[in-house]
């Protein structure tokens, strides 16, 4: 089923056009983003919660260049918008003193598009009740199947986006929905607790919760799994990566240290490194809205500007970094859809979509048989990285050990991964055919600043420093 654009801004389309005119008559460049993004929250453990999503936003960002870029936000339209933003203008250049740091002027080429999503179930034909249903009905077969359970949590989301680009030459319309859904088990056992989770997510609708009903087992008996898991000896490993953490190594390795607002500032350590090695031949890494189809997919970035696949690592090369649109025109690339906002109010700043290393040739059997001792790595818990310093941090769920090229039963739980990133990357010896990613997860700029996005890849062996 298709996901049209919101009545909202459908009606508002001419009056934003009549303001762009306006504008025009005095600007050099004019442009303006309508967001209308509206979405709920179901939460079913022991108690039961709807919620609206936190990403739903509804207003209007202008973009107006009179020797430098000024926005404005704004959330009503009446008849005294244009003054009002004329006025602002005027007050905005009295405030500044001494020299201002002028960026050249967006040079557009005429652009018009309409993308529409299409989902198996729009999400609003289906009512609260019945998904309330679905999400109790995993709770109550998580306790049917486990005495140590001790939560459960079963969270769908949906979200319906719809948002408009117009400019003097550009105009652009998408609408599509995004749903995820997070399971969480917590189970209790002499005095030890563990948890484990599962997670989906997707351009999908309402029919991901169909998915989520297969894995409720799995949930469960993997939290139960790890009651008797140990703490890892410290050391250097040789590991089998999962999808979601090769994601997470990726995101965290040259996702942010490849966006390219930190290369005007100064705070990437990458620009260093353009056209040089960084990784194993093996490795060949991609960002993109449309290099992938996940959460973090769309037709075009919140400045305008068509989302495409760009290849950030190329067969170990590094290639070039992710971009807004202002970050690229002082630096002078081409920008590369990358400018993103967390809402309608904020600004927009280079910022990862979908995140991943490139599938290859191995097999999962043949990669875990090659390994004498090390660990098949499982479930991110959080990581972080050094743009500056390139030094990288992921905690892990739990790894399972692997000897004499077979996994044992033994289990150990949490694990910390870290290294310089360099060195890891150039340790990967092989590379799956599989490709998975996940989105469930959202992505800050710092400690704020948040976006979805989506992260994955194929099964990766490497070496890790693990503890």
């Amino acid at each position: 089923m298709k996901v049209k654009l919101s009545e909202f801004l459908e009606e508002k389309i001419p009056v934003l056009e009549e303001i762009i005119e306006k504008l025009s008559q005095k600007y050099r460049y004019v442009s303006i983003l309508g967001s209308d993004v509206r979405g709920k929250r179901y939460l079913v453990t022991e108690d039961i919660k709807i919620s609206d999503s936190n990403w739903n936003e509804r207003g209007f960002v202008v973009r107006i260049y009179d020797g430098l870029y000024l926005e404005y936000s704004f959330d009503e339209i009446d008849d005294s918008i244009v003054d009002s933003l004329n006025e602002k203008v005027i007050k905005e250049f009295e405030r500044f003193e001494g020299p201002v740091l002028e960026c050249p002027l967006i040079e557009e080429e005429k652009e018009e598009g309409v993308f529409e999503g299409e989902v198996e179930i729009l999400p609003e034909t289906v009512d609260a009740g019945k998904k309330i249903k679905m999400l109790s009905s995993m709770r109550d077969h998580a306790y049917s199947i486990s005495e140590s359970l001790a939560n459960f949590w079963a969270i769908y989301e949906e979200v319906n986006v719809s948002k408009v680009f117009l400019s003097g030459k550009k105009h652009l319309n998408q609408s599509y929905v995004w749903t995820q859904g997070y399971l969480q088990a917590i189970v209790r056992k002499d005095e030890k607790t563990k948890y484990s989770y599962e997670g989906y997510s997707g351009m999908k609708g309402a029919e991901i919760l169909e998915e989520m009903v297969s894995g409720v087992d799995k949930v469960v008996k993997e939290a139960e799994s790890l009651i008797d898991s140990t703490r890892i000896e410290p050391g250097e490993y040789d590991v089998i990566c999962s999808p979601d953490v090769a994601g997470v190594i990726a995101h965290e390795a040259f996702g942010h240290g490849v966006e390219m607002d930190m290369f005007v500032k100064g705070r990437a350590k990458a620009v260093e490194y353009l056209g040089r090695e960084v990784a194993s031949k093996l490795v060949t890494m991609h960002d993109g809205a449309r290099a992938a189809k996940q959460v973090a997919s769309y037709f075009f970035d919140d400045e305008g500007v068509i989302g495409k696949d760009t290849i950030i690592i190329d067969k170990g090369i590094l290639k070039g970094g992710i971009s807004d649109l202002i970050s690229s025109l002082r630096l002078g690339t081409k920008p590369t859809g990358n400018g993103r906002r967390e809402s309608f109010e904020r600004k927009a700043y280079s910022r990862m979509t979908n995140t991943f290393f490139e599938p290859g040739n191995d097999k999962l059997d043949d990669m875990i048989s090659s390994i004498k001792h090390g660990y098949f790595l499982e479930k991110v818990s959080s990581g972080m990285e050094d743009p500056k310093n390139w030094g990288i941090q992921c905690w892990i769920l739990y790894g399972r050990e692997i000897k004499d090229g077979r996994l044992t039963d033994r289990i150990v739980s949490p694990i910390l991964m870290t290294g310089y990133v360099p060195d890891l990357l150039k340790s990967i010896s092989m590379v799956s055919e599989d490709l998975e990613l996940s989105g469930v997860g959202a992505c800050g700029k710092g400690h704020k600043e948040f976006v979805k996005v989506s992260s994955g890849g194929p099964y990766i062996k490497a070496r890790a420093r693990l503890g």
